[in-house]
């Protein structure tokens, strides 16, 4: 019988090389950055142009904490799933341009938004866009770069992050000022200086989504030797997933479950409903407490069908009080550094009367570099700590939820502004702190194939209870405790950035409760999942 052994299965036969990433490799890799810098930038501008917004649009301070927040935040977190999941089974780069093209326009209609409802729909649409970017982009580049190189290309994607919120505020107060100075009674069109912010960094989208569309889609999985094909019927699977989370889909995800999940379905709606009808009655707010109704009755959905389909990874995250107490413990320290996000720019040009153009460089870099620092030095250290003991990376959660109560009272007590800035950058670098060790210790929590889904569920928690309600939270208690100037109400965004101190307490709570169940949570895993019993 001929020997048919290759040369590599030969004794001493050197290894078959690791795949290395290309010279194309980093060039897809500048350009997944640049979307994520323009993802970044439009997504955070209306921050800087919250104040000519309000007056122009004659809102209260709750209603651009929505259009900040909520408005956003619930589309974003919505259609995250099911598009993440469509990334897994259909042409990444076709998705990644057709979101770009999505929310670039979304962010250019902005610009033409004539009071707060064609704003909102606006919003809306910029958060279902924007849910393409990082699953494609994370998936692109675990298919462009070898395990060895993957975390330093996802570190530098997310570079963009920290870059385009810093250069979002910059961009927006310089249009603003230029097109104010050069047209101060509107220019074409009637178009104002916030309008002409929004369509300038809008249309620059939907050339970039022509760049996008010209990258090349990799073979998926051959970087780590494993090729496999895309789904057969990937909008097939979409729709399953559609229906597990947005409504009124959700409806028909639980008739398929039977009756009795329907009954189940329709009663936690009614309930949510009325809760919001209650808060909107309390609040005024009607847009805000109908998207957060819409977007808990959408978890709660998702939840009941992860528990029929696949109920080992429902116990595991679901079923488990140490990864929910982490996830909403992080969530609030993200309700607080969203909260500041938004505000203090309008804090700084309303209360603080600084200048429009000076507070956005100086505001814009603070970000930047406080949010690097802050998450690369704390994901250090509590790797760190979690080396000496089970629950260590809860702690430097807790330190992001304490360490920035001193620089925010400060910083939005004085009258200084050198101080408020260097106030604002040590609060943001605190909280930023903690994004790595909560990340870290949900993953650590579950089964290796239940990451993904783990992931989804906690940026839920950063996303529907910290954006969702920062900048909500401050908009509504500055409201609340504004005053009447000339016959309009004036607010008080100092007390509504200071009140953010006030979910302190619930966090520390959560996570003190998280440090003790970590442990024992994470050395039962096989077993609970073993006992809830396999997936569907």
């Amino acid at each position: 019988m001929a020997d048919t052994a290759s040369e590599n299965d030969m004794p001493g036969a050197p290894a078959a090389a690791e795949p290395k990433a290309t010279g194309y490799s980093w060039y897809v890799l500048s350009v997944l950055v640049v979307v994520y810098i323009l993802n970044f930038i439009d997504r955070q501008i209306i921050s800087i142009l919250a104040v000519d917004i309000k007056a122009d649009l004659g809102l209260s301070d709750g209603d651009m904490g929505f259009l900040g927040g909520a408005a956003f935040a619930v589309f974003y977190a919505l259609f995250g799933i099911p598009l993440g999941r469509l990334a897994d089974n259909w042409n990444r780069v076709k998705l990644l341009s057709i979101g770009l093209t999505l929310w670039s326009a979304m962010t250019a209609f902005s610009g033409l938004a004539y009071n707060q409802l064609t704003l909102t729909l606006a919003r809306m649409g910029v958060g279902v866009g924007e849910a393409t970017a990082s699953p494609t982009a994370y998936s692109l580049i675990s298919d462009y770069f070898p395990k060895r190189q993957k975390a330093t290309a996802l570190a530098i994607y997310s570079s963009g992050l920290y870059l385009g919120g810093g250069v979002s505020l910059f961009i927006g107060a310089l249009i603003v000022e230029a097109w104010n100075n050069a047209y101060p009674a509107g220019g074409p069109l009637g178009l104002v200086g916030w309008q002409a912010a929004f369509l300038a960094v809008g249309i620059p989208g939907l050339l970039l989504a022509l760049w996008v569309a010209s990258l090349r889609e990799p073979v998926r999985g051959a970087m780590d030797g494993t090729p496999s094909p895309s789904s057969p019927a990937p909008f097939r699977e979409f729709g399953k997933d559609l229906a597990m989370i947005v409504p009124p889909l959700t409806l028909w995800g639980a008739w398929k479950r039977g009756p009795a999940a329907l009954a189940i379905n329709l009663g936690f709606a009614a309930a949510i409903a009325a809760f919001a009808w209650w808060m909107i009655e309390l609040t005024g707010n009607f847009p805000q407490w109908s998207a957060v109704a819409l977007g808990y009755y959408a978890v709660f959905s998702w939840a009941c069908t992860l528990r029929a389909h696949d109920p080992a990874t429902f116990r595991l995250i679901w079923g488990t009080p140490a990864f929910l107490c982490t996830t909403l413990g992080y969530g609030l320290v993200a309700l607080a550094a969203y909260g500041l996000a938004f505000w203090s720019a309008p804090y700084a040009e309303i209360v603080l009367g600084l200048p429009k153009q000076e507070l956005a460089f100086i505001l814009g870099a603070n970000g930047a570099l406080a949010g690097f620092v802050g998450v690369i030095i704390g994901g250090r250290i509590a790797d760190a700590l979690r080396a000496r003991n089970p629950a260590g990376r809860i702690l430097m959660i807790l330190f992001g939820v304490i360490a920035p109560i001193v620089p925010i009272w400060i910083g939005y007590t004085t009258a200084n502004g050198t101080l408020f800035y260097v106030m604002n950058f040590l609060a943001g670098m605190f909280g930023a702190a903690a994004l790595g060790a909560a990340a870290a210790t949900t993953q650590d929590l579950v089964l290796p194939r239940m990451r993904g889904t783990a992931t989804a569920a906690f940026f839920l928690g950063t996303t529907l209870v910290g954006l969702s309600f920062g900048p909500y939270l401050v908009g509504q208690i500055s409201d609340l405790a504004g005053t009447m100037v000339d016959g309009k109400p004036v607010g008080d965004l100092r007390t509504g950035i200071l009140s953010l101190i006030g979910v302190a307490p619930i966090a520390v709570a959560l996570l003190l409760y998280a440090y003790r169940a970590v442990p024992e949570a994470e050395a039962t895993i096989a077993e609970r999942a073993a006992a809830a019993g396999a997936p569907a």
